[in-house]
């Protein structure tokens, strides 16, 4: 994402409403993390032609336009603004085309219904976290093509009827086993592969090269054991090697330790899936486990508790005592959520100071009250982090499936919604999304 000569972030703002314009402009003035600066476009054309200057970090684009409207607005927009993170806008009643945005590769999206400061300041906010987030992606990417180019190749080869011949330093490490006691012995017994998931021997692939007189790969899910018992994954390819008449007289195998890389790329998942700050379940894990809360509450005729908690003026916090601080509030507000939650339950982070809490298999809507009232308790008990005593109380909503909605990314509104009532209502107490049950 880019920074301007100045060091600000430059958001773009492609909408020809000026009271969204009003409104990206405040939440500009009002947003953590900055500096920002705005830049604004009316049309879809102004828009592009801006692109071409560079220097955009973001783009905000309402997906009807003077001269352009619908799917085809983002298209267009997409193709013009390379790696530039899009946010659209979309009409109240235009939820399946700001999805459809997002499946082609818009990072979120607000509906007409949704356009305030508040709501602009998290996507702003949402966005510089992401940022955050991609950019350890990144850096654990880097690394583990690093470590892959630093690992050196093993090379083994057999004769024709599959014993061993001969194993450079690199294998005699890899398999635990010495050169000259390797020699002459069967392939499976020093390169012994075994499939992950069933636990059975595999086929060598030496031996396979050698029948089918081509170059092949290791068999998919297979790992090496090594002399000692131990086992970690491998990448290889295998040929025949042919004598001057073109005969087949036995196979060489070039393999390497690929269990670094593959280790990496279980972290990257986890990043993509986690909140980088607290390790919990990000946005779209939590959208996951929904739809499978939801499903399971379905068949057990059960219900499905959602707790939208927002930190009461947190901002004083970052704002008196550092982000650094903050965000060590943070971490031991989620220690203490952690503790009030069944094992089935999901605490997630969506941004800031903003959690949702899963509650799986409710028995009825009051259920999901209790745990608000146990989760304020706990939050309201005063913590020491560096030597401060810290005050700190948070606003609960509360909405339940089926009662409220049945579409997840809606369930999650209401809980929205909700907590707004509790802070209108003095803040540190929760409110439910049905007003009969208040």
């Amino acid at each position: 994402m880019a920074r301007n000569m100045t060091g600000k972030r430059t958001l773009l703002l492609i909408d020809n409403k000026t009271d969204h314009h009003d409104v990206f402009r405040d939440a500009i003035a009002n947003a953590i993390g900055g500096p920002f600066e705005g830049e604004w476009a009316k049309t879809l054309a102004e828009g592009v032609e801006r692109l071409k200057k560079n220097g955009i970090w973001v783009i905000f684009v309402n997906l009807s336009l003077p001269d352009s409207s619908g799917i085809e607005t983002f298209s267009w927009l997409r193709f013009a603004a390379g790696h530039v993170p899009i946010l659209v806008f979309a009409g109240a009643d235009e939820r399946d085309l700001a999805l459809e945005a997002l499946e082609r590769g818009a990072k979120d999206y607000l509906l007409e219904g949704q356009l305030d400061r508040d709501s602009f300041v998290r996507a702003i906010r949402n966005m510089a976290e992401r940022e955050a987030a991609e950019e350890a992606l990144f850096v654990e990417k880097e690394r583990a093509q690093v470590t892959l180019n630093s690992i050196g190749d093993a090379v083994l080869s057999t004769d024709n009827e599959g014993r061993v011949t001969y194993l450079n330093v690199v294998a005699e490490k890899i398999t635990g086993w010495r050169a000259a006691d390797a020699a002459g012995k069967p392939v499976e017994q020093v390169f012994e592969i075994i499939d992950s998931s069933t636990g059975k021997f595999c086929k060598s692939p030496l031996r396979t090269a050698i029948e089918l007189n081509r170059t092949v790969g290791l068999t998919p899910n297979c790992v090496l054991r090594r002399r000692d018992g131990t086992e970690f994954a491998i990448d290889d390819s295998a040929a025949p090697i042919h004598d001057r008449q073109g005969i087949a007289t036995g196979a060489v195998i070039v393999f390497h330790d690929v269990s670094v890389a593959r280790a990496i790329g279980i972290e990257m998942s986890h990043l993509a899936q986690h909140d980088t700050l607290t390790d919990l379940p990000n946005r779209i894990l939590l959208q996951d486990r929904l739809h499978q809360a939801i499903a399971l509450a379905s068949r057990n005729s059960t219900l499905v508790g959602v707790l939208f908690l927002d930190l009461d003026n947190f901002k004083e916090i970052n704002d008196s005592l550092g982000h650094a601080f903050g965000d060590k509030v943070l971490q031991s507000v989620v220690n203490r959520l952690l503790t009030c939650v069944r094992a089935s339950d999901t605490v997630s982070r969506l941004g800031g100071d903003e959690f949702v809490i899963l509650l799986s298999e409710i028995k009825q809507p009051g259920d999901a009250g209790v745990k608000a009232g146990k989760i304020l308790t706990a939050i309201s008990t005063p913590f020491v982090i560096d030597s401060h005593k810290v005050h700190i109380t948070a606003s609960i909503g509360v909405a339940t499936y089926p009662n409220d909605s049945k579409d997840p990314e809606d369930l999650i509104k209401k809980a929205d919604q909700a907590m707004y009532k509790a802070k209108e209502q003095g803040r540190n107490n929760y409110r439910f999304q049905t007003v009969a049950l208040n």
